[in-house]
């Protein structure tokens, strides 16, 4: 077995959620006063933590319009904006692949909060296929390496028999910063020019190219 303990992303690279983080963002910040923003340009934020992205996407913002928009986004990601979100082709099954090795563990490192992350674990019924998870408000947001230096600790395992998997730099620098092994998918957010400057010890191109690699021995 290649590596004991696989960590994963989740909006980007296990579930399709891009458009309605998108859409949920830009109706906030016009309900905050803030304007526009370009579509590419919350693309860009995907992966960080809330306040992380609200600050790079909205720079200079006060702190009543920032709570604003974040409070509007959270209403409009939860509740108002109905745009769908399912696990992309293949990650169920590809996940039971991997569930099928008992000493294997499986994580989740993420820019959700974690009563996000719980609320979509429960709509989802995907809580139950991971041993641990760390979300950006209890640690520090990617691309800092906390959350993985966290999950290392409380899963028993070393750096070198783990893999991060993810859809942005954000997810590649995090590992990185470890000397941890990372891959890239590219059917997420970031453009695999960009995921390649982190230098990804290997880019899956489908869902099934990635389950494939990882199973290998």
């Amino acid at each position: 077995m290649r590596y004991r303990l696989v960590i994963f992303d989740w909006d980007g690279t296990l579930m399709d959620s891009a458009a309605r983080i998108v859409s949920s963002m830009q109706a906030a910040a016009r309900d905050a006063g803030w304007g526009h923003l370009e579509a590419a340009a919350v693309r860009d934020i995907i992966g960080l933590g809330l306040p992380e992205a609200i600050d790079r996407l909205c720079p200079g913002i006060d702190a009543e319009r920032f709570e604003l928009l974040r409070s509007r986004y959270v209403h409009y990601f939860v509740e108002a904006d109905g745009t769908p979100m399912t696990f992309f082709d293949g990650v169920e099954s590809g996940i039971a692949t991997l569930r099928e090795r008992h000493e294997r563990r499986l994580a989740v490192a993420t820019g959700k909060s974690r009563r996000g992350l719980d609320r979509v674990f429960r709509e989802s019924d995907s809580g139950r296929w991971f041993h641990a998870s760390r979300t950006a408000d209890e640690t520090r947001s990617k691309p800092h390496p906390q959350m993985l230096e966290e999950l290392l600790v409380e899963l028993g395992t070393p750096v070198e028999e783990t893999v991060m998997v993810g859809d942005t730099e954000y997810d590649l620098e995090m590992a990185r910063a470890l000397g941890m092994d990372r891959v890239a998918v590219t059917w997420g957010v970031h453009e695999p020019g960009r995921l390649a400057a982190s230098r990804p010890v290997y880019t899956a191109g489908t869902v099934g190219e990635l389950f494939e690699w990882l199973n290998r021995e």
